[in-house]
């Protein structure tokens, strides 16, 4: 769990991930969040993916609590990840 704590964009620092990802896909199902579908390339893994929509390799785990999807980085290709339009709305529940 610790290499979550270093994230300070997500909740001060003071993530527990566990919750946070419940919280998400609570959230997602419930519609309050607005996003996007990416379908996954050959090669391309999640924190790739994080680092170019969210700005931060680091939350490649918010993508993978979106998109249902284990703690595996590498995926098959044309697996769809689902994208947050905004991490602002993920900061408040998370938070």
């Amino acid at each position: 769990m610790k290499r979550y704590n270093r994230d300070l964009r997500i909740a001060g620092g003071k993530l527990q991930t566990a919750k946070a990802v419940t919280r998400i896909r609570r959230a997602r199902d419930f519609g309050l969040l607005s996003t996007r579908e990416v379908i996954l390339k050959q090669s391309q893994r999640l924190d790739h993916l994080a680092h170019e929509y969210l700005g931060n390799s680091r939350l490649w785990w918010v993508l993978a609590a979106l998109s249902d999807i284990g703690w595996g980085m590498q995926l098959p290709a044309g697996t769809i990840i689902i994208v947050p339009n905004e991490m602002g709305p993920i900061q408040a529940i998370v938070g």
